[in-house]
C-alpha cells in the first residue's frame, strides 16, 4: 500500500496548508509528529511511503543551544536516510540533501565548484602550530573579534555579515561595521547577552556601537561557529535594500518574492516588507538571470526537488548572486494566502507518485 506523509508539526501552517492543497489535489497525507517519530518510525516504514520532511519546532532562545539542537536534527536525518536503505521510502528531499544544506560554509563551497556566483565567505584565520608540531604552518582556526578587526584592517574591508554554519531563521545572523581610520564600529544583530541565560536569539535587530560592547558580543557570536561573509551593496526599492526568496520546485520556479528591509538583515520575520517581485518592475532579463541560478544550484544537489533559494541583486548592476540555499524554505506566507501554489505543486508530485502503478 502506498502512503504520503508528513514528517513534521500538526496544527502549523505548513501542515495546514499542505493539507489543504492535497485536499483539493483529491489525495490524504498522514501526517506524523516528529515528538512520536521515533515510536513510530517502524509500524510506518513497512508500507511504501512518500515522505516529505518538516523542520521540527525549536523552543529554545539560547543560542549557545543551536548547535546541540541542530546536531539532534542531523542524528535523526541519518536516522531517515538509514531507514530508506532498509524500506521503500521516496522523499521529496532526501534526508543527506537537507542535511547538506543546513551547513552554509560547505553549500557555499559547493557552489563556488560548480561556477555559481555566491555571496562569497572571507577565508578564516589562520593560527600557527607550535614548533613542536615540527612544521610551523597555518591551520584553519575559528574566528575572534581580534582576528576579524585585524584582517578587516589589513584588507581595507569595512562591512561583513556573520552567520553560524548551521543556524537558520536569522538566529545569531549579525552584519558588522568597521571604520578602518577611527575604529569606530557598528554591529546590528537579534543577539543579545541575558543575564540568565546567556546569549539569546530575541527576533528584534538591535544597533550596537560602543566598541567595548560590540567586542564582546561579537567574540559570543563567533564562537558559535561562523562563516564571515563579504558585505554587498543590495539593489534598492523605494528607499528599501532588498534580496529575494525564490521557491524552486522540480526544475521551475514556483514563487519569487522580494524582502525589502531599511536596516541590514532582511529576513521577513524582524518585521520586514514582503513584495511579490512582479510589482517592483524589475526587468525580464533579471529574473532569467536569477532563476537560471537557482537552477543550477539546485543541480549540485542531486537529492534535491523542493527549496527556497536567497537571491541578492547587486546594487545597480542587478547582477544575482547566491547567498544561501533552504530545504525547507517553502513556507511564504504571500502564497498560502492567496493561491498556495508551492504547496499545491508539492500535493501534485505526491498525486503524481501515489498515481503511478
Amino acid at each position: 500500500m502506498k502512503q504520503a506523509v508528513l514528517l513534521g508539526n500538526p496544527g502549523t501552517k505548513r501542515t495546514v496548508y499542505l493539507e489543504r492543497a492535497a485536499a483539493q489535489s483529491g489525495i490524504f497525507i498522514r501526517v506524523i509528529d516528529w515528538k512520536d517519530w521515533i515510536k513510530r518510525q517502524t509500524e510506518d516504514c513497512q508500507e511504501e511511503l512518500f515522505l516529505k520532511i518538516d523542520p521540527p519546532r525549536w523552543e529554545s532562545c539560547q543560542l549557545d543551544e543551536l548547535s546541540g539542537l541542530t546536531g539532534e536534527y542531523l542524528e535523526r536525518l541519518g536516522e531517515l536516510a538509514h531507514m530508506a536503505q532498509m524500506y521503500p521510502v521516496t522523499f521529496l528531499n532526501e534526508p543527506y540533501t537537507i542535511a547538506a544544506l543546513l551547513d552554509k560554509r560547505a553549500c557555499k563551497y559547493r557552489l563556488l565548484q560548480a561556477g555559481v556566483p555566491v555571496t562569497e565567505t572571507l577565508p578564516e584565520p589562520c593560527v600557527k602550530v607550535s614548533a613542536a608540531d615540527r612544521e610551523k604552518n597555518c591551520v584553519q582556526g575559528r574566528w575572534s573579534a581580534g582576528a576579524l578587526l585585524d584582517m578587516m584592517k589589513q584588507k581595507r574591508i569595512c562591512q561583513v555579515f556573520l552567520k553560524p554554519v548551521r543556524g537558520s531563521g536569522a538566529a545569531g545572523v549579525s552584519a558588522f561595521r568597521l571604520q578602518p581610520s577611527t575604529g569606530r564600529m557598528a554591529l546590528y544583530t537579534c543577539a543579545l547577552q541575558s543575564p540568565e541565560y546567556g546569549l539569546i536569539n530575541t527576533k528584534k535587530l538591535r544597533r550596537f556601537s560602543a566598541a567595548d560592547e560590540v567586542i564582546a558580543l561579537l567574540n559570543q557570536i563567533l564562537a558559535l561557529d561562523c562563516v564571515v561573509e563579504k558585505w554587498y551593496a543590495k539593489a534598492e526599492y523605494q528607499g528599501f535594500s532588498y534580496d529575494l526568496r525564490v521557491v524552486v520546485q522540480d526544475k521551475k520556479v514556483d514563487f519569487i518574492l522580494a524582502r525589502l528591509s531599511q536596516g541590514p538583515i532582511t529576513n521577513l520575520h524582524l518585521n520586514n516588507h514582503p513584495l511579490e517581485v512582479n510589482r517592483m518592475g524589475l526587468p525580464g532579463t533579471v529574473l532569467d538571470s536569477a532563476a537560471e541560478l537557482c537552477l543550477k544550484s539546485m543541480e549540485c544537489y542531486p537529492g534535491l526537488r523542493s527549496a527556497g533559494i536567497d537571491v541578492l541583486l547587486e546594487k545597480g548592476s542587478l547582477k544575482p548572486r547566491i547567498i544561501e540555499m533552504n530545504a525547507q524554505g517553502d513556507l511564504i506566507y504571500q502564497d498560502i494566502y492567496n493561491r498556495n501554489q508551492i504547496y499545491c505543486h508539492q500535493a501534485e508530485m505526491m498525486r503524481d507518485w501515489l498515481h503511478h502503478v
